[in-house]
């Protein structure tokens, strides 16, 4: 049986991932007593939310945080998943986070004439005055509606997915080609899989341009930095991969090796996929997006008068492959031999919980940098929450400290307000001085 306890903090934070962890460093270095919840392990998404072979995306010098470098692993190479979540394992220990685990957060909501906040978990209830949700972008896996309702056709989001034997022999669509579909695709194409890959609009940034990796260039170029996205870029993913050491995605050249290229998924009947007829269009928008960074770092370098080694094959687009050039407006699952739908179709969030008003009417917070409409309430680990590089491991660590700052300050002025309170409260309960009741009188 469990038992059920009641407790206080100062501030309650939602989440023992990268952003909760980031979280109880600043309030730590800050002296606000707070406490950090995390409903089943320490960055418990990077253990069981990842297919088995998944690398960061970013180099070990880049994808951490600035007080501590990974153990045994050179600063260019790419982190394995399970080396990601032993890392915050040891930032959580190097703090002294005050983390419990095994806690499932369950309700909160407001006190009413008083400060704070009612948090019930599943080991009791907890009396905040403030919250924090750190539990970050990726919570609920998006699959679209026009997923067939097929008893024989396996079908799963690309969190699900953790290696190709998990799948019923047969060929594969992969929709999705952001970082996950891409990935995915190529490895069950290397694994001997017949292999469509849905491409939507997307950015394919450089792996490496002139000894240099593509986040060093982001950073250089003052990308991460961007406060918003551009026009239009909403619903565009990225294409960059960390696999194999690291490489640059060519949807052309996993043409060339064998994956099938197609366009936007739109409707699957009876068996039957449709599919837009936008592939070179995106392809193209792709190509512009990576030839785009090219010319800014040429430009960057020569500007600075760096001399960085020249690169000229980073410009080589290969041919166009026939499923590009002749792309299929249709694909029959059944006489094509698929018998597996992998949907990268992204996350929503899932903020059920946290019964405050702070969110518009798709659930989604309104805050400005992490600073919620519902005063006591924070958001951190969130995409471009104050920056492009917001969702990203540094990102959530420098976002954290903002709101961190934030609460401080906050408690600064309450404790002004409590020190008054009891210097008022002093004054009232001294005795009166004699000469105050004497009646004075001139003659």
């Amino acid at each position: 049986m469990t038992t059920r306890t009641s407790d206080n903090t100062d501030t309650l934070v939602v989440g023992g991932g990268q952003a909760g962890i980031a979280m109880s460093e600043h309030l730590s270095q800050l002296g606000v007593p707070h406490l950090v919840l995390e409903r089943s392990r320490i960055a418990e998404a990077w253990r069981t939310r990842r297919w088995d072979s998944l690398v960061a995306n970013g180099p070990a010098w880049h994808d951490r945080f600035p007080g501590k470098a990974f153990d045994g692993i050179g600063p260019d190479d790419f982190a394995s998943k399970d080396d990601v979540a032993a890392y915050f394992e040891a930032y959580a220990r190097m703090i002294n986070a005050p983390l419990r685990t095994g806690v499932e957060v369950q309700r909160v909501t407001r006190h009413q004439g008083r400060p704070g906040f009612s948090v019930e978990t599943s080991q009791g209830t907890i009396d905040a005055k403030r919250v924090v949700a750190a539990t970050g972008p990726f919570q609920c896996p998006v699959i679209p509606s026009i997923a067939p309702d097929d008893e024989g056709l396996y079908q799963i989001h690309s969190a699900d997915y953790r290696r190709p034997e998990q799948l019923p022999a047969g060929a594969v669509l992969v929709v999705g080609a952001g970082s996950s579909g891409v990935q995915i695709a190529e490895e069950l194409h290397q694994q001997g899989r017949r292999v469509y890959l849905s491409v939507g609009p997307h950015d394919r940034p450089p792996r490496r341009y002139r000894g240099r990796d593509f986040c060093w260039w982001l950073g250089v170029l003052g990308e991460w930095d961007a406060e918003a996205m551009k026009p239009g870029t909403e619903h565009v993913t990225i294409a960059v991969s960390g696999a194999g050491g690291g490489k640059t995605i060519d949807f052309r050249s996993l043409a060339h090796q064998g994956i099938t290229l197609v366009g936007r998924t739109r409707d699957i009947t009876h068996g039957v996929v449709s599919f837009e007829q936008d592939l070179a269009d995106n392809l193209a928008r792709g190509d512009a997006n990576y030839l785009a960074m090219l010319d800014a770092a040429d430009a960057y370098l020569t500007r600075n008068g760096m001399d960085l080694p020249e690169d000229p094959d980073a410009r080589q687009i290969p041919a166009t492959p026939a499923c590009v050039s002749t792309p299929l407006a249709s694909l029959d699952l059944g006489a094509e031999g698929v018998t597996s739908i992998i949907w990268a179709t992204g996350f929503s969030v899932d903020y059920r919980w946290l019964e405050v008003d702070t969110f518009d009417a798709q659930g989604r917070p309104l805050h400005q940098r992490g600073v919620s409409r519902e005063p006591g309430v924070y958001f951190v680990g969130l995409p471009w929450q104050s920056r492009r590089g917001s969702s990203f491991i540094w990102g959530v660590w420098h976002d954290a400290r903002h709101i961190a700052e934030h609460i401080a300050t906050q408690r600064k002025y309450l404790a002004y307000d409590e020190d008054r309170r009891q210097h008022e409260q002093a004054s009232s309960a001294l005795p009166a001085s004699p000469c105050a009741s004497r009646d004075l009188r001139i003659s």
